[in-house]
């Protein structure tokens, strides 16, 4: 079965047993909105321990404050099940020190973040409970904070972010006193971990209004607090010719504006950093006739993508997909004039999808002019993949057949034999083996079987 099947199931077996069970928050959302809700969530009156007794292979994830997840044992389906609870302080801004089990749904609605989010559904016959004006705000497309506002931010303040998210993946507006505490608050974003601004900002990115949700993070001064490199992007000017839109800031808006709902994360981050390097680096004209300069953006630039992933704690690999982008982005360039070996080279680079894709759309968000991309593009399009990343003709053992104690040498004869392979010059074995030969002092290289 399915989560949502799952889900169903469990509301019917707790009301089987007595308790109150229903679909809980932004599944309930998803569901009235008409799209698919990524997780279900269940609340229900029945206290950890009862629900383990009538879910006997459930685990406790959360038990302390009321949370099992229920697993289907024949799919991978999984359900959170919440009893409903009120929440005593939080004096980590993020978890509350303790709870108190309540027998209210209305209650436990009440100690949650937003009114699109504190809907309840009886799946049984699909009536909704609303206790917080939620399918108002719905009908209205506007976030609301459940309460007071402050209050609601400086229980977990993750939520200045989550705000900011809504109304940016769902087109909404955020509601005047959500959004007066919002900017009251913002600094205290600064408490919460690495990893936790990492996800938010990473969704934001990557649900649709990525353009949307840094205009909010800036209206709302969190930007200057989760990432003042992007945040020193605005007023920096760029010379017209190259980039007719403006300055950084609304150069690197309208090139997110392109990001589509569930584009790969290392492509929003890239995208978003790609000109990170220019504000430190801009030159204004130095005498007539010059024009605005950003000399070593680029290296820049890519140290200083590197340094945001190690404080936001990307994984390895993230980091240098992200780094990468960076460095990248400007050698589309070139390819007209980069000899082919060098071209197989660059558009064989591990995810170089994401480089053209971020080549595009920086071009659409200047100068428009695509030639670059379109040449690219026919040159994959019509070289076969095996003269781009050809078989290797001859190896480092035939460097110790001719001989040659291994060393540095190795490489560097290895990759002349490479190239000029990539050049067509090098197309058998034979002619790389004697390629060898001219290159290694003359000595002998017998053919070995096999490549």
């Amino acid at each position: 079965m399915d989560a949502r099947q799952l889900a169903d199931r469990i509301c019917a077996v707790l009301a089987g047993a007595g308790y109150q069970a229903y679909l809980v928050g932004g599944c309930v959302r998803d569901i009235v909105l008409r799209t698919t809700p990524q997780d279900f969530d269940v609340a229900t009156d029945a206290t950890p321990q009862q629900v383990q007794a009538v879910f006997p292979g459930s685990v406790g994830v959360g038990a302390a404050f009321g949370v099992i997840l229920v697993l289907d044992e024949d799919s991978d389906a999984r359900v959170e099940v919440a009893t409903f609870r009120t929440d005593l302080e939080y004096s980590d801004g993020r978890r509350p020190d303790a709870v108190l089990f309540s027998k209210s749904a209305e209650q436990d609605v009440r100690r949650r973040d937003f009114t699109i989010n504190g809907l309840l559904l009886d799946p049984r016959d699909n009536r909704i409970l609303d206790y917080v004006g939620g399918q108002a705000d719905l009908r209205a497309g506007i976030v609301r904070a459940i309460g007071h506002p402050a209050e609601r931010f400086r229980e977990d303040k993750l939520r200045l972010l989550r705000a900011v998210r809504f109304a940016a993946r769902f087109r909404y507006t955020i509601e005047p006193a959500t959004f007066a505490a919002l900017c009251r608050h913002a600094a205290e974003i600064s408490a919460v971990s690495a990893e936790r601004i990492r996800d938010e900002l990473t969704r934001i990115l990557t649900e649709g209004g990525a353009r949307r949700g840094f205009e909010l993070l800036d209206e709302t001064r969190l930007l200057g607090h989760v990432l003042p490199e992007v945040a020193r992007m605005r007023g920096v000017q760029q010379p017209p010719e190259f980039h007719p839109e403006g300055d950084v800031w609304i150069h690197t808006l309208l090139l997110l504006e392109q990001l589509p709902a569930g584009a790969s994360p290392t492509l929003a981050w890239g995208a978003l950093l790609h000109d990170v390097g220019k504000p430190p680096t801009f030159t204004p004209p130095r005498t007539p006739g010059d024009r605005i300069r950003f000399d070593g953006h680029v290296e820049v630039g890519t140290r200083m993508a590197e340094e945001i992933a190690l404080r936001f704690k990307f994984s390895g690999e993230e980091t240098e997909r992200v780094a990468a982008l960076v460095a990248q982005h400007l050698r589309f360039k070139d390819v007209f004039d980069m000899r082919p070996a060098t071209l197989k080279r660059f558009v064989r680079q591990l995810h170089f999808d994401e480089h053209l894709d971020l080549h595009r759309m920086d071009c659409l968000a200047s100068h428009r002019n695509l030639d670059g991309y379109e040449f690219v593009r026919r040159f994959l399009a019509e070289t076969p993949a095996e003269a781009v990343r050809p078989p290797r003709l001859v190896t480092g053992d035939d460097l110790k057949l001719l001989g040659l104690p291994p060393g540095p040498a190795y490489r560097r004869i290895l990759e002349a034999v490479e190239e000029a392979q990539l050049e067509g010059r090098l197309t058998t074995r034979d002619q790389a083996l004697q390629f060898l030969r001219e290159h290694s002092g003359g000595r002998q290289v017998h053919a070995r079987s096999g490549t």
